[in-house]
């Protein structure tokens, strides 16, 4: 099993850890919620669980707690600049389909 990150994913992590002056890394997982069922979550880290899978992407840390890493595996972490819009984007080989709005999808 396997989460990447693009490196402009890096990078902007790593910035805002930096400015941050704290943390282990950024924590990627899933919880049920909207239209299609699941939807990301994104939160920095200080601390980290004895069951939690760790990849090393540059030198960002990317944490993962095993009930998400089910619908993650495969996953690469992308961070867009299109015209004045920005954020990150979920490149999941494991979604079937995405709500109309985009805020959630379903594997």
């Amino acid at each position: 099993m396997a989460i990447t990150m693009t490196a402009a994913a890096e990078r902007h992590v790593a910035k805002h850890l930096e400015n941050r002056a704290a943390g282990l890394g950024i924590r990627l997982g899933v919880r049920t919620t909207g239209c299609s069922g699941l939807s990301y979550i994104l939160e920095f880290v200080d601390e980290t669980d004895d069951a939690d899978e760790i990849f090393e992407c540059g030198d960002v840390k990317l944490v993962i707690d095993p009930k998400s890493l089910l619908y993650l595996d495969g996953t690469e972490l992308d961070y867009v600049k299109e015209g004045l819009n920005e954020g990150f984007e979920f490149n999941n080989p494991n979604m079937k389909n995405e709500c109309g709005c985009g805020e959630s999808f379903h594997v």
